[in-house]
Order: structure tokens, then C-alpha cells, then sequence
């Protein structure tokens, strides 16, 4: 089966700061095919490629080509294969899958596939999934690369810390969803990552969570998240230390109206590795823009910390249109560091069966330091998928 993904977008970035904004008209194209399964096996090959609609130099590209006067788009142009694995399944009892793939677990806050930028990231890994009963399900994975979304493209020295990680990462989930109004997890994800910027995003998190929903009336639910992890560092860290981090969110659905707030705490600890000061809890893997504003100032978690009070709102328009409103109040973890609020919002109409246009803003209003300035985004795209 060939499987055909176009996404064509406008990004706009104005951060104090910088002496220049960053337009960003770029196109994404992904192409692929997927094999039927026979006798158990299944493969896969993508290709992918981001070009500029335009000059290059109208924005930051991660730190890549040489426009640092202009706040980061990160999506720079490249070309690469995408995915590219075999895979065996027998029954519904396992499979097993090696190769470059793509992974996300949960809701990606610790391990996804950064799926908003332009280029996926995925990893050279093999994985497997256990299923031993109804229900169960046992996940392990064995990384020993990252293709992140900024590309293989010849970071320089400012910018290191944005290449690929060389990793031997073990990754673990264990689910059960066999209670009808949630959801049990338990993880641990130990992450021994490096690259020319170095290995501080090693790190080792064990977890877990319930989340699920309950219908209140027939056009009523309600919908509720419990989270916690601890950390430690990890493999070839050069930091020492221990950060908490939890999660609760309330939410309630009452067509066409959905609204509901959480709070996430991304803690700090006393560092006594390299370094000394403080270290924050630290999820390099995830799908960060889903999380802590749209913005993405806190893409990198503050020494100190963040936390992280939000509330949204959603109400479905004719023709299925949803517009979506999120606010974030922003707090250092450790100390008094009042980091700012930020105000987002988004768009979205699907157009049949293949195409979808979006539109998106953020406003981030940033207070103390290291977030002290402010920050605006827009973005305007339409994606074919087939």
C-alpha cells in the first residue's frame, strides 16, 4: 500500500530579542510503501523531504544556517529516509519490529514522534509488544538512535545540541485497560542519549498513571489524568540528581462545548554532577509543543524548574470546525520565578476525505528570568494525507 503526505506551511516567529522576525513558507512531502502482511511479516519504507518555499535566510533554521539575529523555526530543509523496518506479528499474542520506526507512547510526554514540526522524529530501534491477556500489553524498546526534527544537516558549534543523539536507551510500558472507565500505566525509560552538545539529556524515569472518562448524562462526560515519575540521571550524565514531576488534569465534554484545567509540575533537584546549581526534570524525547505552550519558550525545562496551571476550552462550530483556547500561567518549580502566561489558539476544517486546513497563534508574555521577553507566533498551513 503507498501511502502519500503533503503539508504545505506558513510559520511566522517575533521574540524580543532578536533583531529580525522569521517567515518560514516551507513544504513537507513524505511518501511511502507498506507491504500487506504474509505469513506474519510486514515491511516498510518512507522517504521524506523539507524544502523553503523561498530564501533560506528569512529565518532561523535550528541554528543551521547562519541566521541568528532571527528567533528558531525548526525546520530545516532536508532529505532523508523517514522510515524503513520489518516487522513479524504472530497472532495477537507479540510483534516485533526493527528498524527506523516510528514511536510514541501514551500521550508523548516522555517518548513520542514530535509530529507538529515538519520532519518526524524517529529512531533506529527495535521494539516488541507482548499481549499475554485481555487487556495487558507489555511494551519494550531498545534505542540506539534519534533522528530528531531538526535534520542531519551540519549543525555548527552554537548549535550542536540540536543533532541527532547517539543513544542505548531501554524503554518500558506496561498497560492494562481492562477497567471500563480508565486507563493503568506504568513506564520506566532509561535513556543513555549523547551528541556534539553532550549527554545531559541522559536520564532514567519511572512512572506511571490513570487517565480515562465517565459519561455523567447522555451528553455529558467527564474526563480526568493522574500522573507521576521520578528521575534520576542517567547513563553517561555527567549531572547527579532528582526531580519529581505529576500531572492532574479535569476535563468535561458537553457538545459542542469541551472545556477543562490541569496542572503539571516539571520539578527541580540539587545537582551535584558537573556543573553544580540546580537540574530539571527532563523529557527529551517528547512531543514537546503539545505540551507547556504552543510558543515553545520551555522546550528546554528551566533549572529551576516549571509549573505549569492551564485551562482550555473548545466549542465545535458548524460544518465541524473546532476552535480550541488555552491559557498558561507559569511558576519556577524551585524559588519564587514567576516565568510568564501564555495565550493560544487554534483552527481546523477538514476538507473529504484527504485535506485539512489549520490556523494557529500563540502569544507567550514572559516576566523573569530566563523567559524574560516576549514572544508571538502564527502559523496558517493545509495538509493532504492519502
Amino acid at each position: 500500500m503507498f501511502s502519500l503526505n503533503a503539508r504545505l506551511r506558513y510559520e511566522y516567529v517575533d521574540q524580543d530579542g532578536f533583531a529580525g522576525d522569521s517567515h518560514a513558507p516551507t513544504i513537507r512531502t513524505r511518501f511511502g510503501f507498506t507491504t500487506a502482511p504474509t505469513y506474519g511479516f510486514q515491511g516498510m519504507i518512507e522517504g521524506e523531504d523539507i524544502r523553503v518555499m523561498g530564501p533560506r535566510h528569512n529565518y532561523n533554521a535550528a541554528g543551521s544556517n547562519g541566521q541568528g539575529t532571527k528567533p528558531v523555526v525548526a525546520d530545516p530543509p532536508t532529505t532523508e529516509l523517514n522510515q524503513a523496518w520489518l516487522s513479524y506479528s504472530y497472532t495477537n499474542l507479540f510483534t516485533v519490529k526493527g528498524g527506523r520506526q516510528r514511536i510514541t507512547l501514551d500521550n508523548h510526554r516522555f517518548i513520542g514522534d514530535v509530529g507538529w514540526r515538519q520532519n518526524m522524529q524517529t529512531y533506529d530501534a527495535v521494539s516488541g509488544e507482548l499481549k499475554p491477556m485481555k487487556d495487558l500489553s507489555i511494551y519494550y524498546g531498545y534505542l540506539w538512535e534519534v533522528n530528531r526534527v531538526f535534520g542531519d544537516v551540519g549543525f555548527p558549534a552554537a548549535a550542536a545540541g540540536n543533532a541527532d543523539f547517539a543513544s542505548e536507551s531501554h524503554l518500558i510500558n506496561i498497560s492494562y485497560s481492562g477497567w471500563k472507565y480508565g486507563r493503568f500505566v506504568g513506564y520506566a525509560y532509561l535513556l543513555d542519549l549523547s551528541n556534539a552538545g553532550g549527554a545531559a539529556a541522559s536520564s532514567a524515569t519511572y512512572g506511571g498513571y490513570f487517565a480515562g472518562a465517565a459519561p455523567v448524562t447522555d451528553k455529558v462526560s467527564l474526563g480526568y489524568r493522574a500522573e507521576v515519575a521520578h528521575q534520576t540521571d542517567y547513563g553517561r550524565s555527567p549531572l547527579n540528581y532528582e526531580a519529581l514531576y505529576y500531572n492532574l488534569e479535569l476535563s468535561a465534554n458537553v457538545k459542542p462545548f469541551a472545556f477543562g484545567a490541569g496542572y503539571e509540575s516539571l520539578g527541580s533537584g540539587a545537582n551535584s554532577g558537573a556543573g553544580g546549581g540546580r537540574a530539571s526534570f527532563r523529557t527529551p524525547l517528547a512531543t514537546l509543543h503539545a505540551f507547556n505552550g504552543w510558543a515553545d519558550v520551555f522546550l528546554t525545562t528551566p533549572p529551576n524548574g516549571l509549573n505549569d496551571l492551564y485551562a482550555f476550552a473548545q466549542v465545535t462550530l458548524p460544518k465541524q470546525v473546532p476552535v480550541r483556547f488555552v491559557y498558561h500561567k507559569y511558576d519556577a518549580d524551585f524559588g519564587s520565578g514567576d516565568f510568564g502566561q501564555e495565550f493560544d489558539a487554534v483552527v481546523s476544517k477538514k476538507f473529504g476525505k484527504h485535506w485539512t486546513a489549520l490556523a494557529k497563534y500563540a502569544y507567550y508574555d514572559g516576566k523573569n528570568a530566563p523567559a524574560a521577553f516576549d514572544k508571538q507566533a502564527f502559523w496558517a498551513q493545509i495538509e493532504f494525507s492519502f
